[in-house]
């Protein structure tokens, strides 16, 4: 064991078994365990604030708390007039993580680049398909049309040459799925037979240093103090990983955990009452939405989804579920972003009306499943609650919900599936601040299989979509985004539930915490009073 591994441990039993014993720790009760630590595998917040915000870095970032897009690991870049051609000018003695594993030999350069993108893209690449090799964002934002190579000038300039413009690249590359990874280490494991250990044992140019990870219980980051942009305000991180809201609660309030996700709705009015705890909050940039399965009958029938939708009483959910704390969904886009159309109007509550456009289209005892998130998200407080509202309402017109759920990490893997039985209840939290995020990586025929849950590909609204990503400015791409949101309610391929207000309880202690508008937990400058 490594010097640094024994103050982590340390660190870590300090924190953990004795309250707040130790300054040095900041200890983050997380809502659920992540799937793996290679953040370009996977979609969810959950992997992310596990994986790409502690452990990694990109080539470019946005700023804590905005979605402004500023520098990382490339110092400037420079775009092209007929926007196809994208020079990164890259940060000189960015320093690699080390293991037990693994010790670099040299500093990050552009073959780290080349590498963490080739091997989401070409299938020829030995890493493509280790892990499972899904690559959902790669894959569901069209990069393998977009990216037509990527060229080495020399260790600290590489080039992206791209089929066309994409108004939205810079932004895509501070997204959490172009986190820079270690080709040194890949072709260390890679050597030593064992690759999958880039997901199991990450190594990254990040603020922190991954140390350990005990399943659905404990991960410990170690604070790397050759970090390019200056060492972090925590000597250590330590994630607590407690599904259970009340109990999350109860351990912020015991003094055990410093900071804590996604409370129930129903607690914050007492959080904000208790001296002892500080609750941020933040309108959130996300949408929680029923899924259907638009290629398996009835629900390939957009009537059919619409009489579904009619039967939501989505009020009763905001005031059940969300408890004062969200905003009933008419669009896929929440309201705070540029281009929502506020002129659509949104599907009736209406049970009659839904029993007989059924009745309709020639559907009857009508039985289907609703899947239910095993977990709490900020677009979704309690996923088995609103799957039972939904229940009951269908139930009124004539159709039978069963619930089911799985763990978190199977519940993402299945639901991709295109012959998945059911509807899914899931949701969204942009990541860069672009409708495209939304509606292209979420409702786009590249996204079909993959973050595509509704497995619907239209074409009438993914050109648009397309068209709109091309456009230089927010003038000219937003009248088609208006015009795509107007198609898909007509088409209906999701029932929209809601968008939610964020809360973010802490320890009166802690500084320095900003929420994110993006939806990460982001600790880099976040310490504790003394």
């Amino acid at each position: 064991m490594t010097l640094r591994t024994t103050l982590a441990a340390g660190v870590a039993a300090l924190a953990l078994g004795a309250g707040m014993a130790s300054a040095q720790a900041l200890v983050y009760c997380s809502e659920g365990s992540p799937e793996g630590f290679d953040p370009a595998l996977y979609t969810a917040g959950t992997t992310f604030d596990a994986s790409s915000h502690p452990i990694y870095n990109r080539l470019t970032e946005f700023k804590t708390g905005t979605t402004e897009v500023i520098p990382g690991l490339a110092e400037s870049w420079e775009v092209s007039d007929d926007g196809k051609t994208v020079t990164f000018k890259l940060r000189a003695g960015v320093k690699f993580h080390s293991n037990d594993q693994f010790t670099p030999t040299r500093d990050f350069n552009a073959d780290d680049v080349i590498f963490s993108f080739d091997r989401q893209g070409n299938p020829e690449n030995p890493y493509n398909q280790v892990s499972g090799g899904t690559w959902e964002y790669y894959g569901g934002m069209s990069m393998p049309d977009l990216v037509e190579s990527i060229e080495k000038v020399d260790d600290l300039t590489v080039v992206f040459n791209l089929t066309r413009p994409e108004a939205p690249f810079i932004a895509n590359m501070a997204m959490d799925f172009a986190s820079i990874v270690s080709k040194e280490y890949a072709d260390a494991m890679l050597e030593a037979g064992t690759p999958e250990m880039l997901n199991q044992a990450p190594i990254g140019t990040g603020p922190f240093i991954f140390q350990a990870y005990q399943k659905d219980a404990v991960i410990r980051y170690l604070r790397n103090d050759d970090y390019w942009d200056g060492p972090a305000a925590s000597e250590a991180l330590i994630f607590a990983i407690t599904p259970d809201a009340s109990v999350r609660y109860q351990k912020v309030q015991a003094g055990e955990c410093h900071v804590m996700a996604y409370p129930n709705p129903a607690d914050v009015e007492a959080m904000k009452a208790d001296e002892n705890i500080v609750v941020m909050e933040q309108e959130g940039l996300n949408v929680g939405y029923l899924a259907y399965n638009t290629q398996m009958a009835p629900y390939d029938n957009a009537n059919v989804r619409r009489a579904l939708n009619m039967a939501i009483d989505k009020q009763a959910i905001i005031d059940v579920v969300f408890q004062g704390s969200g905003q009933i969904a008419k669009n896929p886009i929440p309201p705070t972003m540029w281009s929502y159309n506020n002129d659509i109007v949104d599907d009736p509550y209406d049970p009659e009306a839904a029993k007989k456009m059924l009745e309709e289209e020639g559907v009857t005892d009508l039985k289907m499943k609703i899947w239910a998130m095993p977990v709490q998200r900020p677009y979704n407080p309690n996923a088995r609650r609103m799957a039972e509202l939904m229940q009951e309402d269908f139930g009124k017109i004539g159709v039978e919900v069963e619930i089911v759920s799985y763990e978190w990490g199977e519940y993402l893997e299945r639901s991709k599936a295109l012959d998945r039985d059911g509807a899914i209840l899931l949701g969204w939290t942009g990541d860069n601040g672009d409708p495209d995020n939304f509606l292209a990586v979420l409702l786009g025929c590249d996204a079909v299989g993959a973050s595509n849950r509704a497995q619907w590909c239209h074409e009438p609204f993914n050109d648009l979509v397309q068209k709109a990503k091309v456009l230089p400015t927010q003038a000219e791409r937003t009248p088609l985004y208006e015009e795509a949101q107007v198609i898909f309610k007509e088409q209906a391929p999701w029932a929209t539930i809601a968008h939610s207000v964020v809360y973010m309880p802490m320890r009166p202690e802690v500084e320095g915490y900003v929420v994110h508008p993006l939806g990460g937990h982001i600790f880099t400058r976040v310490g504790l009073s003394k």
